[in-house]
């Protein structure tokens, strides 16, 4: 019983850790590795509108595959012969339902869809993170290159 609690929580510990690594930053201020270094295109522009938007949590399978083991190895201690038996499935679905619920909404974010008119006259629409606040008649930066495009000051 003691080594199950144990397990219980080093696998409750290792889906938190794991959970915390997939998250993944959609802010005008964060770059990836494979972004730096490299190139970008540079427009100027005016904020027309801001509209705030939730940015979707992720469904990795992570969140899944580690409320399923924590909810399997709970599950187990319950009952004797088919009933651990049953115990352990029930407990494994509700665990990787509860799991993956936990996982999207950890990783869900406030966001912002940041419409701008380019020098040129060209109407554009950028979503990202809300970690800077813009409002309507600033004027902007709108970097573009190596697959993302994002909105600064």
């Amino acid at each position: 019983m003691r080594n199950c609690r144990l397990l219980l929580v080093l696998l409750s510990a290792c889906a938190a850790l794991t959970l915390a690594a997939c998250a993944s930053s959609q802010s005008g201020a964060a770059y990836s590795r494979s972004q730096t270094r490299g190139e970008q295109s540079v427009r100027l522009g005016v904020v027309e509108s801001v509209r705030t938007v939730t940015i979707e949590g992720t469904r990795s399978g992570v969140g899944v595959a580690a409320g399923a083991v924590v909810g399997g190895v709970a599950g187990s201690n319950v009952g004797r012969g088919k009933g651990s038996t049953v115990g352990s499935v029930l407990g494994a679905v509700a665990g990787g339902l509860a799991g993956q619920a936990i996982e999207e909404h950890t990783t869900k974010k406030d966001g912002l869809e940041i419409t701008i008119k380019l020098d040129n006259g060209q109407l554009i629409a950028v979503t990202q993170e809300a970690d800077e606040q813009f409002h309507p008649g600033e004027r902007v930066r709108i970097l573009s290159g190596g697959g993302a495009t994002r909105v600064s000051h």
